[in-house]
């Protein structure tokens, strides 16, 4: 048998097919594994929000009226997407890992969706607060 890989994983011999490795993890990799899978992805200080910037700089430069119909190109933009993936996850056969891929994304978009409206209503404060 061949001896095991520093990466924990093993390679396990097969008779039938084309010819190939296959791999079956040895104890020491399933710890890590297992200790990898329990831990929570930290979450970023702070995130990069390119339509902020650009709906401050339209506001400042251009007025609340360009600004607003910029956000409701943003916001069409994002409805279609949905749509996608919303249709995407109908289709026969697709992998639960897609669906949920789509779901994440969704979300996103979701909390998207719901940053331009916010922006949306208080253009025109913010409009004063700028000048």
């Amino acid at each position: 048998m061949p001896s095991a890989h520093p990466s924990g994983r093993h390679p396990a011999l097969s008779g039938d097919g084309p010819e190939r490795t296959a791999y079956r993890i040895t104890d020491a990799g399933r710890a890590e594994l297992t200790s990898w899978l329990a831990q929570v992805e930290p979450l970023p200080e702070r995130t990069a929000n390119p339509v902020a910037t650009k709906v401050t700089l339209l506001l400042l430069a251009e007025g609340a009226e360009r600004t607003v119909e910029h956000l409701v190109r943003e916001r069409a933009i994002r409805v279609a997407r949905m749509r996608e993936l919303t249709a995407a996850k109908r289709e026969p056969g697709i992998a639960l890992q897609e669906v949920l891929a789509a779901d994440h994304t969704l979300a996103h978009l979701d909390a998207d969706l719901r940053w331009i409206e916010s922006a949306r209503r208080r253009i025109h404060d913010l409009e004063g607060e700028i000048a």
